[in-house]
């Protein structure tokens, strides 16, 4: 069977100075720098950009996408750097601080029509709460919804994707699964009245399995709920958000994860959200590229049709087999 093409691109923040808690981690750079190592690194195709911290100017920003030969996956709208977002944004009982933070968004569909980026992606880090008796639940999702309404109805031919994560920055994030993020795009939609096209879920494969969920299956409920996805790639231990190369630490949910998006035909790209941290970069993407890139090699080589009548025939112990000769080779 032939493979088809694997679009893979990379946010572009993790290509300079990151920082946690405890310390800095590589040089900082500019975003013409970064577009250059993307455009050098093999297999890499597309970036994701952060608005309004990365972006600068559009005309000048498409000028070097279109130089480098490179594309837009997205436009990334950060609502959570700065302080009035810290305790939270879309969620807030304060509403200028939710208008703001609805502005960015809109702002980030401005510069994604303007340099033909695909689709704007959030993800609402700040909403949440760390104590218990902390916030009003109903009052603070009653005001995302509206919020994620307002900002899906303003050019609603550029999509919005909401990315969801269990925690971090706060104890417990408002949007913290799959199944919450759709129940939230459902809400908004039925207060909009918008096109279902125009709302989508970003699913992290590290969140999801942080979250426990299984990332296929995050896959084939929004598939279920007729619901667009956009996937970022990478791995981590189920026990933080450690951003690390794909397949490292879950290579079978990896494996299931590409097999589910070939099986719906996933057409977007799949854009790297792992941090280098404390490795050399450009090795560090091109070892996520070549596991990644394998994998959907691999994927495309088996008899999915096969895979999926066993599954209807509820054959669990042939599937093993299968997975054991075909997957992990054994």
């Amino acid at each position: 069977m032939d493979t088809p093409p694997l679009r893979h691109a990379v946010i572009t923040a993790f290509l300079g100075q990151t920082r946690d808690r405890f310390s800095e981690y590589q040089q900082p750079t500019d975003l013409r720098q970064r577009l250059e190592l993307v455009a050098g690194l093999e297999g890499y195709t597309g970036v994701e950009v952060v608005y309004p911290y990365e972006t600068g100017d559009a005309d000048q920003t498409a000028a070097w996408m279109r130089e480098l030969g490179l594309e837009f996956a997205a436009i990334n709208a950060n609502i959570k750097k700065e302080e009035r977002f810290v305790p939270g944004a879309l969620s807030r009982p304060k509403r200028d601080i939710r208008d703001s933070a609805v502005e960015i968004i809109r702002g980030a569909k401005d510069f994604a029509e303007a340099v033909g980026a695909p689709h704007v992606t959030v993800c609402p880090l700040a909403d949440g709460y760390d104590q218990l008796f902390q916030v009003d639940y109903p009052a603070v999702w009653s005001h995302a919804v509206d919020a994620v309404a307002a900002a899906a109805a303003y050019k609603p031919e550029v999509p919005l994707f909401l990315e969801y994560k269990f925690s971090e920055t706060r104890v417990h994030c408002l949007l913290d699964t799959c199944a919450t993020t759709l129940l939230l795009i459902e809400q908004a939609r039925r207060r909009t009245g918008v096109d279902a096209s125009c709302l989508g879920v970003t699913i992290d494969f590290g969140h999801a399995m942080y979250a426990q969920e299984n990332p296929a299956r995050s896959i084939a409920m929004c598939e279920q709920a007729g619901v667009p996805y956009y996937l970022h790639t990478n791995d981590n231990d189920a026990r933080f958000d450690w951003d690390l190369i794909g397949a490292s630490r879950h290579f079978l949910h990896y494996a299931e994860f590409l097999f589910y998006a070939a099986e719906y035909g996933y057409d977007r790209c799949f854009t790297t959200d792992a941090s280098p941290r404390v490795f050399d970069i450009a090795g560090f993407f091109t070892r996520h590229h070549e596991a990644t890139a394998g994998l959907w090699r691999l994927i495309h080589s088996l008899d999915r049709k096969k895979y999926r009548r066993l599954m209807a025939e509820e054959n669990a112990i042939e599937l093993m087999r299968l997975v054991n000769a075909e997957v992990y080779r054994l």
